[in-house]
């Protein structure tokens, strides 16, 4: 008996011990309805990167809006007028003037940022050739100094022609400041689409560990980045949330399967 009792003792120690070091210091719950709050997230605008084909919008709610307790991303195929348009230009980012799809890319950038600990998204995929849903941080430098010195930390990546993989990828510069590295991992998943799941990522200065329903699939030393230009995970980074199409990874659209939605349930941040 006197054994039992003391099994009980330390596992309730444990547990004690487990809680101080896990403390909620952040979270978005989505327990409203209306646009993203604005006090703790911002917008992309325009078309972005990769030669994705969708153009993100500001305060939206077509593309962008919660309700009952998730917050909805929805990619539509639509026209829409494209801002940035230049009568002539040969960049591809501004050469159209009307898009064929919208979606949105909301961010922390200039409300919230961490350096190290625990973000945990709970989220539902997209289905569907040309869907690229991620949950991802940058550097908060990169307005300075640019990707790659910045750093990425992708913490969810799923493409719909690969659509039984989600993968996990940390990008950093190399030593020269310009080229850059990526160490990533993948984990097979059946139909990852069809149900919520919890994506994570547990960051300290030694490491990055990545997480799908509390499965480790993909760990990096975060000693193995940059030196010339610094370190960048061992300074903030801000969070992204997004639903892309197309563009170099995902490839091919099937306009078919339009529109589509990222749900996220909350974010949570954890030290």
């Amino acid at each position: 008996m006197k054994n039992t009792f003391a099994i009980v003792a330390l596992l309730l120690l444990a547990t004690a011990a487990t809680a101080q070091k896990k403390k909620l210091v952040w979270s978005e719950e989505f327990n409203y309805t209306g646009l993203p709050d604005s006090n703790k997230w911002g917008y992309e605008h325009g078309f972005i990167r990769n030669k994705e084909k969708q153009y993100y919008t500001i305060a939206r709610k077509e593309n962008a809006f919660v309700h009952d307790g998730v917050l909805e991303i929805k990619a539509i195929k639509e026209a829409y007028a494209n801002a940035f348009y230049q009568p002539g230009s040969g960049d591809w980012k501004t050469a159209d003037s009307t898009a064929q799809y919208t979606s949105a890319c909301i961010v922390s950038e200039g409300k919230a940022w961490w350096k190290y600990g625990r973000i945990e998204v709970r989220a539902k995929l997209p289905r569907g050739l040309g869907v690229w849903p991620a949950i991802w941080m940058m550097g908060i430098n990169r307005p300075q100094y640019g990707w790659p010195i910045c750093g990425e930390i992708d913490i969810m990546e799923f493409v719909g022609n690969d659509s039984s993989h989600v993968y996990g990828t940390i990008h950093y510069a190399k030593e020269d400041g310009i080229n850059h590295s990526s160490s990533g991992g993948k984990i097979q998943v059946k139909k990852p689409y069809d149900d919520f799941h919890t994506y994570a990522l547990e960051w300290n200065r030694n490491d990055i560990r990545i997480f799908f329903d509390d499965i480790l699939y993909h760990t990096f030393k975060t000693g193995n980045a940059g030196v010339k230009s610094g370190n960048p995970f061992k300074r903030p980074f801000y969070l992204m949330l997004n639903l892309a199409l197309g563009g170099t990874w995902a490839g091919t659209i099937d306009d078919s399967n339009l529109p589509q939605s990222f749900l996220v349930d909350y974010v949570r941040v954890y030290k």
